[in-house]
This record gives structure tokens, C-alpha cells and sequence, in this order.
């Protein structure tokens, strides 16, 4: 197990800090909600379980730059405010930069933390950033996916738009090739996600945006008390 994790139970009060991508990738759905409002929902849970433990609790918001950063403190009213923060928080950019924000994390957190990752992770270029903040942290990393994302519907010619970019083209999804392509890409993101968290060690959370993530995140918990006391 992690000897640390048992020292941090043991005196019972932690540095949460939550850092949250409001990339316009985030936008994307077409179900009841958008990935980025499932993102602040959990950032919201997330910090309101702090409340409970007395726990010290921040904030970092980012796009291609951070946008927002409170930095970790005590208290009800606190916790609160980085709760509207979340839920209120207007991007003024629309691109994702993983690495930049954990750069920034890792210069002004200095103590300890559990280090709540919340994003879709749609990057690249993040792997030295995100093991140096394991390195300083316990890090975990929760993963936002819209299975629609993951394959193409057959429903003829669609006009596509990249929400980071805006570019747009136009797709023929009749074509069977096409499709196939798409899905297989869009699985093999998700395994070379889930392999690099297993390189880095660093704990993996994925959730979809139509589950129930509060089952999900109690189902990680319970499984990571296990792994602490084993």
C-alpha cells in the first residue's frame, strides 16, 4: 500500500485539490448533460465531501491556460465558494493544456495533497507534467467519456465540427470504413490513457456521462481503503 495515505487517514485532515478542465471538448453531448457540466458536478461532490472531514480544499480551473486558481483553505464558507466557482466558472478559451496546468499546480502547492484530476484527458504531451505531480501528490485522475464519442452513428452525411478549434468538415457516416476507423481510434485513445496512468501509477476513475457517478466513486473509494489496509 502507500505508507503516506495511512499517515494523512491517521491525522484525518487533508490539502484537496481539485483541478478542473473547462476545455470545450467538455461541451461535447448529445445526451441529458454535457461532459463539462458532469465535470463540475463532480468537482462540486467532490469538494463538498471535504466539508465533513475538516479538509483543506482548492481549486485550479483550466483551458489551455489556467483560468482560476484558489488556493486550498478550511472552512464551510470556503468550500462553498470553490463549489460556485465550478458551477459558475465562464471559460474565456476553448483549447485543453494538461500539462501547463499541472506545471502551475506543482510551483504553488508546495504540501502534500490528493489531487483530483477532472477532465476528458482529450491532450497529448502530458506525461512528464503528470508524473511529477504524482511524484509531489497523490494523484487520480478522473476520466469524463460520452460513449457517443466512441463510435459513429450510420446516419449519411453529418457535418462535424472540432469544438477546440471550431474547424468543421463533412462526414460520410454510411461509409462502414469510416466507422470502423473511428470507433478503433477512439478505443485506442482510451487504452493508451489507461496505460499511462498504469505507467505513472497514478489511480484511474472513468465514468460516463450518463452513469451514476456517485455509485462510481464510492465503488473507487471502497476499493482504495481495501488497497490502503492491505
Amino acid at each position: 500500500g502507500h505508507p503516506h495515505v495511512k499517515v494523512m487517514t491517521e491525522e484525518r485532515e487533508l490539502t484537496v485539490m481539485l483541478v478542473v478542465d473547462a476545455s470545450a471538448s467538455g461541451r461535447f453531448g448529445s445526451g441529458a448533460r454535457y461532459k463539462s457540466e458532469l465535470v463540475a458536478e463532480l468537482g462540486a461532490v467532490l469538494a463538498h465531501a471535504a466539508i465533513k472531514n475538516n479538509d483543506r480544499v482548492g481549486l485550479l480551473i483550466f483551458t489551455d491556460e489556467v483560468e482560476l486558481f484558489v488556493r486550498p483553505q478550511k472552512g464551510r464558507k470556503h468550500v462553498l465558494r470553490v463549489i460556485r466557482e465550478i458551477l459558475c466558472h465562464e471559460p474565456t478559451r476553448r483549447g485543453t493544456n494538461i500539462a501547463r496546468a499541472l506545471d502551475y499546480l506543482n510551483q504553488v502547492v508546495k504540501r502534500r495533497a490528493v489531487v483530483f484530476v477532472i477532465s476528458d484527458f482529450m491532450d497529448e504531451d502530458y506525461e512528464t507534467a503528470l508524473r511529477m505531480t504524482r511524484r509531489k501528490h497523490d494523484t487520480i485522475a478522473v476520466a469524463i467519456d460520452d460513449p457517443r464519442e466512441l463510435t459513429l452513428p450510420d446516419v449519411g452525411v453529418i457535418a462535424v465540427q472540432d469544438s477546440e478549434t471550431g474547424e468543421t468538415g463533412i462526414v460520410d457516416t454510411h461509409r462502414a470504413a469510416l466507422r470502423r476507423d473511428y470507433a478503433e481510434d477512439a478505443r485506442i485513445r482510451l487504452e493508451t490513457r489507461r496505460a499511462l496512468m498504469e505507467r505513472l501509477r497514478v489511480d484511474l476513475i472513468t465514468l460516463e456521462v450518463e452513469e451514476d457517478y456517485v455509485r462510481a466513486l464510492h465503488r473507487f473509494f471502497r476499493m482504495r481503503e481495501r488497497r490502503m489496509l492491505a
